[in-house]
């Protein structure tokens, strides 16, 4: 048994490693970001990887890509990867494939039911095609948006395709997803919320002189001209990815961040709203167990600054910073103090309903509900160990 699959039974368990083992997973675009994200999954002993990608490695990819080397320069990314990966870990079933993922090779590619994708490409046609190709087959897939011309690695984030802010390529893939495929939701993502730095790089030739990249496109609809990379950047995405697949994988429960645009300022009026409704309703503010901090875990954790009854709503940006003006938090069990495992978030016109209704009222007329806020609220318990 390799080292590092060993420590991986050391923070998974055994039998979850065992699922990582057998997993299958699909890596397309092996780039700064895409093979970083193979070369951990590899590293955390994933038995079966598919490699994807036409491109070969070029003397501008040696700043971000994870095994290539000067000798290695010239050579398919695909085979590059593969000829790295079995000296590190001979065990693993990898395959190869130096081909462009389209309408062609679609059934080649991601047949044999893969456990994941990971979309790590950077054309728009090519990534809303596998992107569509993976929801029409019903495979679970994680995309990653634009890596470049970004530097604060604090900034990224995994969310839903509709969350994705401050990114051109996610607002293009979002816009032809819909368009094309009337899909506008439920593809994991990872992104960056920072605003890119710098801007393309003027193509010029030899002489000097700017030219017409479209001249020098191998592949057409590629992009030509340069993006000014920090090679960090890509490789914190795919480290990202590869630990979301693994999570999944080995069925350890992980609560991504969400994306939530809200300020102090909001949350101490939540704060306050809370103490006034405690007061108007139980005459009281003593059974408030809550600070401003605790308030911005509850708001911003579990409820993702979404009432509870709208927890299959992508509000976000503008219009979440709207809706925030119309939420408050209540007690879900009027019979207990309003702690962080007994406070819900809804909207004002929903709040005298639920203050008229009971728990085991709504767990009669609503398990489903019921169940949702019950598995939200026993988070909490865990993760202030209550």
């Amino acid at each position: 048994m390799k080292m590092f699959t060993y420590l991986n039974i050391q923070f998974f368990g055994i039998e979850s490693q065992q699922k990582v083992t057998e997993s299958f997973v699909v890596v397309i675009g092996l780039g700064g970001v895409g093979s970083h994200a193979a070369s951990m999954l590899l590293r955390s002993g994933v038995g079966r990887l598919l490699l994807v990608d036409f491109d070969q490695v070029s003397l501008s990819s040696l700043n971000r890509h994870a095994v290539a080397a000067r000798d290695d320069v010239g050579i398919p990314k695909a085979l590059c990867l593969q000829k790295h990966f079995s000296l590190i870990f001979p065990e693993c079933q990898i395959e190869a494939r130096v081909q462009l993922f389209d309408e062609s090779t679609e059934e080649e590619i991601l047949s044999g039911q893969p456990d994941f994708v990971l979309d790590c490409i950077d054309n728009i046609d090519t990534k809303v095609a596998l992107l569509a190709a993976c929801v029409r087959r019903g495979l679970r897939v994680l995309s990653a948006m634009g890596a470049g011309a970004r530097a604060d690695p604090t900034r990224i984030r995994i969310a839903d395709l509709r969350e994705s802010t401050n990114d051109p390529l996610s607002r293009s893939v979002r816009y032809r997803l819909r368009k094309d495929y009337g899909i506008s939701s439920g593809i994991p993502t990872v992104f960056s919320l920072e605003k890119p730095k710098v801007k393309l790089l003027p193509f010029k030739s030899p002489s000097g002189e700017e030219e017409n990249p479209s001249d020098y496109q191998i592949v057409p609809g590629f992009r030509v001209r340069i993006i000014p990379v920090m090679g960090t950047i890509p490789a914190i995405f795919g480290q990202v990815m590869a630990s979301y697949v693994l999570t999944q994988l080995s069925g350890l429960p992980v609560h991504t961040e969400p994306v939530v645009n809200l300020d102090l300022d909001h949350y101490l009026v939540l704060h306050q709203r809370l103490l006034e409704h405690e007061e108007l309703v139980y005459g009281s503010t003593t059974q408030v167990l809550v600070d401003v901090e605790e308030v911005m875990y509850v708001v911003k954790e579990l409820w993702h600054g979404r009432s509870a009854r709208d927890q299959s709503e992508k509000e976000v940006g503008r219009k979440m910073w709207r809706s925030v003006n119309e939420l408050m938090l209540v007690r879900w069990d009027k019979a207990k103090p309003a702690g962080v495992s007994n406070l819900i978030l809804l909207k004002f016109k929903e709040v005298d309903e639920h203050e008229s209704t009971t728990v085991d009222a709504i767990k009669e007329n609503e398990p489903e509900f019921y169940n949702m806020v019950t598995q939200v609220l026993r988070r909490a318990e865990k993760d202030f160990a209550l």
